[in-house]
């Protein structure tokens, strides 16, 4: 973020560089977050999401036929996964699954491929990733029209 009092060069380095006021509330958090993260198992609960992830994963894989990018397991992927979808018209997905759905999924082509992020967090429940399923399920094959 450019800040006031920046010097008056154009160069993107030099305007990004200078902060101004720096906010010292995200170092003066993490005492507190470590603390949050010893007290619920953190360990364990990254563990639980990689597995959701890997569910969905493994469900979108098996209902459209697409083969994932990488082995099954966290040495490649963690929480967060791209996982491969069939032709169709990826920016409309995206726009439909969030204005008819209000999910918010990346959906976009790359390398010739249709892919869909999924990035699952301790808040997201087992529920939350059906829903998205469902709503795929429902919403790709109209996504080309």
């Amino acid at each position: 973020m450019v800040s006031w009092e920046y010097a008056d060069d154009p160069a993107f380095v030099r305007l990004n560089q200078w902060q101004g006021t720096r906010d010292i509330a995200a170092y003066l958090a993490v005492p507190v977050v470590i603390e949050f993260m010893q007290t619920h198992d953190w360990d364990a609960v990254r563990a639980q999401c990689h597995e959701r992830a890997r569910a969905l994963r493994a469900r979108v894989a098996a209902w459209y036929g697409c083969p994932p990018l990488s082995p099954d397991t966290p040495d490649w992927y963690a929480q967060m996964v791209s996982i491969p979808l069939p032709a169709c018209a990826a920016d409309v997905l995206a726009r439909r699954l969030y204005e008819e759905r209000r999910i918010e999924a990346p959906i976009f082509h790359w390398h010739d491929r249709n892919l869909m992020r999924v990035s699952v967090q301790g808040y997201n429940t087992p529920a939350d990733l059906d829903t998205l399923f469902n709503a795929l399920t429902e919403l790709l094959p109209r996504a080309e029209a």
